[in-house]
């Protein structure tokens, strides 16, 4: 009489390696995405849309990861143009972790003002947008701005801006690249794992 015998189909420890493997490369993938995400700015003062009867004597902008300083002087701005064109801000941005300051002269006229910034992101990529508030009645200073007519940073320019590593900022590969291709790496060889697995059961 001829015994039966059943095949080992249990995993092998190469084929629960590789799983083990994988599965941490997904926990990593989910975990570093948020990290490798362009700053997004949460709060501002003043605040997008305000409508305000005091000119205020500065501009705060709060992002939701720290904001790098960057490898030069002027990676980060902030420039707070008048209704008539003319820029307000004065001295030097300032970075506190995640948060920004730009001091202003003496706002004037009343009208809408734009403030317009461009800093330098938690993944070395420059973020700008643009707010806009308005001042309702006639503030503190003059009609002419102290700050001239210098342009302010605008979107058009900050793909222009360098990254941390000193290259441009469109010339670099976005790590979720190197993540994706390390997750089809790492799959592939779990493939092959199975069919070695199978082939020897």
């Amino acid at each position: 009489m001829t015994a039966h015998i059943t095949p080992d189909r249990r995993p092998s420890r190469r084929l629960r390696a590789a799983a083990l493997s994988l599965a941490t490369l997904v926990a990593l993938l989910v975990t570093a995405t948020p990290a490798a995400a362009h700053n997004q700015l949460i709060e501002s003062d003043p605040a997008e849309g305000a409508s305000l009867d005091k000119a205020p004597e500065r501009v705060t902008l709060t992002f939701d990861q720290p904001v790098q300083r960057g490898a030069g002087e002027g990676v980060n701005q902030i420039a707070v143009t008048g209704p008539d064109g003319g820029q307000w801000t004065k001295g030097d941005v300032q970075v506190d972790g995640a948060s920004v300051t730009a001091p202003l002269h003496p706002l004037g006229p009343a009208g809408e003002y734009v403030i317009g910034f461009r800093i330098l992101s938690a993944d070395g990529h420059p973020v700008s947008q643009e707010l806009r508030f308005t001042l309702t009645s006639h503030g503190p200073g003059a009609d002419t701005p102290p700050g001239g007519q210098n342009a302010a940073p605008s979107a058009a320019n900050a793909d222009d801006a360098p990254s941390a590593d000193g290259g441009d900022s469109g010339g670099g590969i976005p790590v979720w690249v190197w993540i994706a291709a390390a997750v089809v790496l790492l799959g592939a060889g779990v493939t092959v794992a199975l069919r070695t697995g199978s082939g020897r059961s």
